[in-house]
């Protein structure tokens, strides 16, 4: 590890892989990627029933345009235009870029590339690789960056982006291992983190994910839309989506008391339609407020168990109430399902080996067997649609600072599924582009003191859990206005005294005190955003409010929300740009830039 390098990329996950394959074939050097481990992150570790990625359509008759693309994510509400119109332009080459490098994606015979319609989306631009979409991208894109001897610099966790005049001038390590410091010069960051993992206790995000948006707070970046997620079913014990074929079987959904009592609440509570519900959830596995007397009610009433104390289970081993009778009373597009799936019998795990063996086996391989053992779930964090607001360029307020993939707030309130690992290959190539046209001059690595930090019996767990605890409780999908200001007080608190309050046993927990203290710089952020929208717009989008239901349209959301430090507040988003597309002019422009 040097001390100084022009561009250091922080993540070792698609974005931060593309990131640094890209500059190096802009010609850029003299750059290294940073990770606090490089087996770490979520792209490599998550996944789905059928894992997405969302692009322009490559295949039949059905038309289709950048234009077009760019007005279905600009749709979603919250979406500046912009980022729009870069990630519809940007994503056949982005595309194109994974297949030359490897990722199955499926393709007929004559070389199009097929497409299925996801949530949020009009055309069929959806691809999938299986459920290890993202995996299948991070190990490719690693392979490049391998063959071009890009230095990579393990286990250090970045504790701090310096700053001068609001520009980057190096970072500031924590090693993961001996908690050993060390400060090196740059004069760019690529913020390549993923989302803020840690901040709920109830989350799908892998445990090996804990982000690093705190970073871009204490460097004094704006950040946007963090009160936008997305939460759903998962599994707890090993986290995963139960989406797709999971709930389209029809598992029967349980929940039980501390004395072992068990009761089929979603039966108790809606009778036969119950079985439709659990059905659409498949489909609509997110939550959605405008669906809260629709598939999204089984969340609610998920999590209504869970406050009472109970635990709640998917059950595949007997079929749910209301079907003693046969299959003839589901809904009809339920019943045609499982009639085209040769699925309308047996129970709902010989229904789902029939459907998806895979999706047994994914489970198998972690220790489950769902022939035997129930899943305990609970309704949880997925993915956040906010984070660092960035220009064109993916660049944020602090020059030199770019942030690409989920840490980039780009995704608005609602987004086609998939456009997430779009986001990631167009943000991180970007970012690439504009810092390869830059003249920047790389100076010696700046100083840096950590601050003062106390020892005894450490703290630092009891801590997480106790504010992770409260995040789910209150400032999840069921939000409570007076709960989320209440706690906001609390963090505020602790963000003033974090290094007075918190307690470390010795300096190899230095990197994980320094964790928690991004989780909680964060945690004071996203809560500021929440309450700010409780108070502006109400329930909307992913999540409830004070259990209202939704006051206005569903029209696209024309602002976002904008939080800088704990301080938020709602701007009008940019519109969606209108660009010279005359051939003529634009190639006179290509020609004058090569001979200048």
């Amino acid at each position: 590890m040097k001390n100084s390098y022009h561009t250091l990329i922080i993540g070792s996950g698609c974005a931060g892989y593309n990131a640094a394959d890209r500059l190096y074939d802009f010609g850029v050097r003299d750059i290294a990627l940073i990770t606090e481990g490089r087996s770490m992150g979520t792209s490599r570790n998550t996944g789905s029933d059928k894992q997405t990625y969302y692009k322009l359509s490559l295949c039949g008759s059905d038309g289709d345009s950048v234009r077009e693309m760019a007005e279905t994510l600009y749709s979603g509400g919250g979406v500046m235009g912009e980022h729009a119109l870069c990630e519809a332009a940007y994503s056949t080459r982005c595309f194109m870029r994974l297949v030359e490098l490897g990722v199955p994606f499926p393709a007929n015979e004559y070389g199009e590339y097929v497409g299925y319609k996801t949530d949020h989306d009009p055309r069929s631009r959806a691809t999938s690789c299986g459920p290890l979409t993202s995996k299948y991208m991070t190990e490719a894109l690693e392979r490049s960056v391998f063959s071009k001897k890009i230095e990579m610099i393990d286990l250090q966790r970045v504790v701090k982006i310096l700053t001068e005049n609001s520009s980057v001038i190096g970072v500031a390590c924590v090693n993961t291992v001996t908690g050993e410091t060390s400060v090196i010069a740059c004069q760019n960051v690529i913020l390549c983190t993923g989302g803020p993992a840690g901040i709920y206790k109830n989350t799908v995000y892998p445990e090996s994910q804990h982000g690093a948006t705190g970073l871009a707070i204490e460097a004094g970046a704006r950040l946007a839309n963090m009160d936008q997620w997305q939460y759903g079913m998962a599994s707890t014990a090993f986290r995963w989506n139960l989406s797709g074929t999971y709930q389209q079987v029809l598992p029967r959904y349980v929940s039980v008391d501390e004395t072992g009592c068990e009761r089929e609440f979603l039966y108790d509570a809606l009778g036969t339609e119950s079985l439709g519900l659990i059905f659409l959830k498949g489909y609509q596995w997110p939550f959605d407020a405008r669906k809260a007397e629709g598939s999204s009610k089984v969340d609610l009433l998920v999590f209504e168990q869970i406050k009472q104390g109970r635990r709640v289970y998917l059950d595949f081993t007997h079929n749910p109430k209301g079907l003693e009778q046969g299959f003839d009373v589901l809904p009809e597009e339920a019943y045609a399902y499982l009639e085209k799936s040769d699925a309308l019998f047996g129970t709902p795990i010989q229904r789902l080996k029939k459907m998806n063996e895979g999706a047994v086996a994914l489970y198998a391989d972690h220790g489950i067997d769902l022939h035997t053992v129930p899943l305990e779930i609970s309704v949880c964090a997925q993915h956040c649609n906010g984070g660092v607001a960035v220009d064109e360029h993916w660049q944020s307020d602090v020059k030199g600072l770019y942030v690409a993939g989920e840490a980039a707030g780009t995704f608005g309130v609602y987004r086609p599924g998939g456009s997430a690992l779009n986001s990631t290959q167009v943000g991180s190539l970007r970012a690439a582009e504009h810092i390869a046209k830059k003249k920047d001059v790389c100076g010696s690595a700046p100083s840096y003191v950590l601050p003062p930090i106390k020892y005894g019996t450490a703290n630092l767990a009891q801590m997480r859990e106790t504010f992770c605890c409260e995040m789910s409780r209150v400032a999840a999908f069921d939000r409570t206005t007076e709960g989320m200001k209440s706690l906001f007080r609390e963090v505020c608190t602790l963000c003033d005294t974090f290094f007075e309050r918190v307690v470390m046993e010795n300096d190899t927990q230095r990197a994980e005190l320094f964790r928690l203290y991004d989780t909680v710089l964060t945690q004071r952020a996203v809560l500021s955003a929440m309450i700010c929208s409780a108070e502006t717009v109400g329930t909307h989008g992913s999540a409830i409010v004070d259990r209202q239901p939704q006051q206005t349209d569903d029209s696209p959301r024309r602002t976002r929300t904008l939080t800088i430090g704990s301080r938020s507040y709602i701007e009008p988003i940019s519109p969606l740009p209108n660009p010279r597309l005359w051939f003529e002019t634009l190639l006179a422009q290509r020609i004058k830039k090569q001979f200048k």
